[in-house]
């Protein structure tokens, strides 16, 4: 699995990485450079400057993610959407599933 969030501070984005991976509900992560949201927020509008969380799991420990990452992600409401992998190097997922066990 493939799970997103994101951060409007870089640092905070790094912090939540790192803390996933060391504390093993994630296996990898991945930050995209800054990008431009727009979003509606309270009946507004608005727009921030944004970095994409991409955090690498198994379908096993994603509800301990999704439970971690609302404990420690700063929002009231943060980004939480979740992709499927339907494929990919046998070597690498196996790796996923070691590094998260």
């Amino acid at each position: 699995m493939i799970a997103q969030t994101t951060s409007d501070d870089e640092d905070q984005a790094k912090a939540l990485a790192r803390s996933a991976v060391g504390s093993k509900p994630a296996a990898g992560v991945h930050i995209d450079a800054p990008i431009t949201a727009f979003y509606c927020w309270k009946g507004e509008v608005e727009t921030a400057q944004e970095w994409r969380i991409s955090y690498m799991t198994t379908t096993d420990r994603l509800p301990a993610l999704e439970a971690w990452l609302h404990e420690k992600h700063p929002y009231d409401v943060p980004q939480w959407i979740t992709l499927p992998v339907t494929g990919g190097s046998e070597a690498y997922l196996s790796s996923v599933v070691e590094e998260t066990a």
